[in-house]
């Protein structure tokens, strides 16, 4: 008989057909909600994530209480991973690590003992290094466990469990704040004080009508760990919190340290001898690591991009102290302290993000009424569920009573009934009207216990939990009782937490920023003469001073001179290229003169086949007329030509055939424009006719037959036309009449005066 072999399962036989877009978009939701709601966004009941939230329970587990010793810092994340949260090591430990860090969470909730990193940026030892405990405030985060107040869980393995959420009354989502990213959403929610925290929920306690003004009034916004100041209005402030989203600007703090009273001394300025005086910051913006600080004000020194400042210092230990040096007593405080706030991140932007996971695992933004409305909730029922817990052990402890009131009642017959019957329980339950519990308990009873059943004592109990059993009842039936409950219970906290303690007290003033000075680089410049040089072939450099323009300027081989002018070290100058940029350097950036200079196309994006025709100085609310070879224009205001980058601004629309011909500026008292085309062909027409742009190609300034515009150039019609003579000898001929040629912008025009340039150059 022949046999069988079993053959191998088809593994096409497990193929689904089924759509690629919807198999895929069904298992990408699947991994978005994982990442939503058990990774990335906090509860809102207790303000954890999951890694938190194990790592805290695992701490419990491991019995490291704020008077017990501590752990190994490997021993916690060991088990963690080990039980609860699957994941890699390190990305736990750094969890651990920032829960312990006083400059990362308002109110820490793992005391760490050895190198947790510092506010420097620094790293935290490895964590076979360091060692932890909890710390009091995580043990009031996770009171109640035991309570029944909330469910628990298997963990992934199925060999543990682990509480969902933590049931105690610290109000740790705004307490110590949280951020996260998501997929397709993220969080970002600063730390707050407690007081004012419990404040606000009382008072919506008292009124839950109570509008949102109403709660800022005792809610003042961010109480960051590291301090700082938060310079935004209370309007905008309070905006934020009501939609839940909005941008918070944090300052750092100059100061020379508290006062008699515990107050700021809020100039930062320290004086020292012969007139003299420093700056000092003694806190900074959160989440800024001290280091990159610094180094962002030395690069502005060594770049001299902030040139009124001399030097800075970090003359820190526990407390921030960073020194900053000015380079002379002349210099204004305000305007360092402007100019700091502009080019680091002393000044800072905190994205508030209100987005969290309500009592449902439903991800949403919320405001601060609605956040803590929903707070409410959830603890009234922590309340209600710790009371039903309590209520079930008084009534089990109360039937137990009643079977030892009634044993020691009856005692002798009681030991008689064990002493001869063979199944003493059943005669017991029948003779005394015991539950089985009761027989039970009466049986299991040793003998040293029999001492102990004094009838006043057993009563007493009774009535004891009797009291307590109709007073919890009443609890549930009343949620007036509820709230009150409550309300004693924060107010019982914010104690502990008062403006007068230090971990209570407020470390973040709340005060709006004056308005900003006008502020710029410029003013910052030390003023010199300057005279600028530009070669034919794009080389410029910078001589100190003012130097004759008619001198022999030294040049590469085979280069030459192309523009030379005088200058301040704070100006600007504009260089115009015939394809319609502008593009701008500061005059006190030049290389110096000393050699060739530089290649000015290393320090802006000139197009390779783009050639400079103006390059001024620009003049703060002047005005240039510009013009194209085809006879259009328009007149440019000088400060929006300026350009922040190096790629220039389009200013005037070319194309093909069509480049800028003619800058030139135009005088306070000119008020006529002169244009002359290849033509030789003459026109003089009113400058109001000339349209002030900031970009485009112009309006026709003269009309041609044949060729395009030579020249143009502005004029005051009084004094006529003025232009040079030929030769050596300097002299300068002017027609005073220019009526004949006046006319409408677009005209032909007419011959110039005798004598005028064959060039057609004005």
């Amino acid at each position: 008989m022949p046999t069988t072999i079993d053959s191998e399962p088809d593994p096409f036989d497990a193929i689904v057909d089924a759509p690629f877009d919807s198999a895929l978009s069904e298992r990408y939701l699947v991994y978005a909600l994982s990442t939503i709601t058990a990774r990335s966004l906090p509860d809102l009941r207790d303000g954890l994530k999951p890694v938190h939230r194990r790592l805290l329970w695992a701490m419990r587990q491991l019995k490291l209480d704020p008077t017990g010793g501590y752990k190994k810092s490997a021993r916690v994340v060991g088990d963690v991973i080990g039980k609860y949260h699957p994941h890699g090591d390190q990305s736990v430990y750094d969890a651990m690590v920032r829960l312990a860090q006083d400059f990362s969470l308002r109110y820490p909730l793992v005391d760490g003992q050895g190198n947790f990193g510092n506010i420097d940026g620094d790293n935290a030892a490895a964590y076979r290094y360091t060692e932890a405990r909890l710390t009091k405030t995580a043990i009031r985060l996770m009171a109640g466990l035991e309570e029944g107040t909330v469910d628990f869980h298997p963990t992934y393995n199925g060999e543990e469990e682990e509480p969902e959420i933590f049931p105690g009354l610290f109000p740790n989502l705004l307490a110590n704040g949280s951020s996260g990213i998501a997929v397709g959403m993220a969080t970002n929610i600063p730390s707050h004080n407690v007081a004012e925290i419990v404040d606000a929920t009382l008072l919506l306690i008292d009124n839950p009508h109570a509008e949102h003004a109403e709660l800022m009034e005792v809610f003042h916004g961010p109480d960051f760990p590291t301090g700082g100041i938060v310079v935004d209005s209370a309007a905008a402030i309070s905006a934020a919190y009501e939609t839940g989203r909005g941008p918070i600007r944090v300052r750092g703090r100059f100061s020379t340290g508290r006062d008699e009273t515990g107050a700021w001394e809020e100039t930062g300025i320290e004086k020292l001898g012969g007139g003299q005086w420093q700056l000092v910051i003694s806190e900074i913006p959160y989440l800024l690591p001290k280091g990159k600080l610094i180094e962002q004000v030395a690069q502005l020194i060594a770049a001299r991009k902030l040139p009124i400042l001399e030097d800075i210092r970090d003359e820190s230990d526990e407390q921030i102290r960073i020194v900053l040096v000015p380079k002379s007593r002349n210099v204004d405080p305000e305007l360092l302290k402007e100019s700091l706030y502009k080019l680091t991140d002393l000044e800072s932007r905190f994205g508030l993000n209100l987005n969290v996971l309500d009592a449902h695992r439903t991800p949403g933004v919320l405001g601060l009424k609605l956040l803590l409305q929903e707070w409410i909730i959830s603890q009234i029922d922590i309340l209600i569920r710790r009371s039903r817990h309590r209520l079930e052990k008084i009534a089990a402890r109360l039937e137990l009573v009643g079977g030892y009131i009634i044993a020691y009642l009856n005692l002798d017959r009681i030991i008689e009934i064990i002493r001869t019957e063979d199944e003493p329980k059943p005669v017991m339950m029948a003779e005394f009207e015991l539950t089985d519990r009761q027989a039970e308990a009466i049986l299991n009873m040793r003998l040293r216990s029999l001492r102990k059943l004094e009838e006043m004592e057993l009563r007493k109990e009774r009535e004891d939990l009797l009291a307590e059993q109709d007073e919890l009842q009443k609890l549930l039936d009343s949620p007036a009782r509820q709230r009150t409950r409550l309300k004693r219970d924060l107010a019982a906290l914010r104690k502990d937490y008062a403006e007068d303690t230090p971990l209570g007290r407020r470390r973040t003033t709340i005060a709006e920023a004056a308005p900003t000075r006008e502020f710029s680089l410029d003013a910052m410049i030390e003023k010199e003469p300057v005279t600028v040089i530009l070669s034919a072939r794009g080389w410029i450099r910078g001589a100190r001073g003012h130097e004759p323009l008619d001198r022999d300027f030294k040049f590469k081989e085979g280069d030459g001179p192309a523009f030379a002018f005088h200058a301040q070290t704070t100006d600007k100058l504009l260089i115009a290229c015939d394809n319609g940029r502008f593009y701008t350097l500061g005059a006190d950036k030049l290389p110096s003169a000393r050699g060739f200079g530089e290649p000015i196309r290393t320090m802006v994006d000139i197009d390779a086949d783009a050639q400079i025709v103006a390059f001024l100085a620009c003049k703060p609310e002047g005005q240039l007329l510009l013009a194209s070879n085809i006879g259009r224009g328009f007149v440019a205001e000088a400060d929006e030509l300026l350009a922040e980058t190096r790629k220039g601004r389009a200013v005037m629309t070319t194309k093909p055939g069509v480049k800028l011909a003619v800058v030139r500026e135009i005088p306070s008292e000119h008020d006529h424009v002169a244009v002359v085309g290849e033509n030789r062909k003459l026109v003089i027409f009113s400058l109001a006719e000339m349209p002030v742009m900031a970009k485009g190609q112009g309006v026709a300034l003269q009309r041609y037959r044949d060729g395009g515009m030579a020249d143009a150039t502005t004029l005051r019609l009084e004094d006529g036309l003025s232009w040079k003579m030929g030769g050596e000898s300097g002299r300068t001929r002017t027609e005073s009449d220019m009526r004949l040629w006046k006319v409408a912008r677009g005209a032909a025009g007419r011959m110039p005066p005798n004598g005028f340039p064959r060039d057609n150059r004005f």
